[in-house]
């Protein structure tokens, strides 16, 4: 087991239901960044809020400060780089106001995250959609786009998982079934794969 992972669990012993499916969420997602690939998420309102807050995690230093390699430092130059992170590409799909908005108003709400997995999702991507019902119809319909594009669909959701699950290639089910109750299990859980794949990816 990841130390990161144990180090959670022995702080949050009722996410022990969840280690199989943290540590494939983990594998998923170091599998895609290593190919090239990168993560879009969505959620709705809390959701969408913790779909903002993972992607600050991953585009800049989350518990290391990631230096930039020396040929970066060659390619643009030793004050500017020493100035930046290192990062893993994630894209928050519910801040894309503009889109959002125009989209909603002109066709409908319920593909706006469909439409926005379309357009910028590609084969060996993965999306992280989240949801503490399970039942979200816009993410419903992304994890559908997404599905038939070629990428990989990890769930972040309460107990039961709702209709989601079975749209998903992984399930994180977080043992309770009250919103505010769920959201509190969430943040443990992608604070946890944030700092595995930080580990991974950045040595110092």
């Amino acid at each position: 087991m990841h130390p990161q992972l144990t180090d959670c669990l022995a702080r949050y012993p009722q996410l022990e239901a969840c280690a199989e499916s943290i540590t494939q969420a983990y594998e998923a997602l170091a599998h895609a960044y290593k190919k090239g690939g990168k993560l879009l998420l969505a959620g709705n309102g809390g959701s969408s809020a913790d779909a903002d807050h993972i992607s600050g995690e991953l585009l800049k230093g989350f518990c290391k400060k990631r230096p930039l390699s020396a040929l970066w430092k060659e390619k643009i130059g030793q004050e500017l780089a020493d100035g930046l992170q290192g990062s893993l590409p994630a894209i928050p799909l519910g801040n894309l106001i503009g889109l959002m908005t125009a989209f909603s108003n002109d066709c409908s709400a319920h593909d706006c995250f469909a439409q926005l997995t379309f357009g910028l999702g590609n084969e060996g991507d993965v999306l992280l959609c989240i949801s503490t019902s399970g039942n979200s119809e816009n993410l419903l319909r992304a994890a559908t786009v997404a599905k038939a594009k070629g990428m990989k669909v990890i769930g972040l959701t309460g107990e039961l998982g709702g209709k989601l699950k079975p749209l998903t290639d992984i399930c994180i089910c977080a043992p309770e079934t009250v919103t505010h109750k769920v959201q509190e299990f969430h943040l443990p859980i992608y604070h946890c794969l944030c700092l595995m794949l930080e580990d991974t990816f950045f040595d110092s």
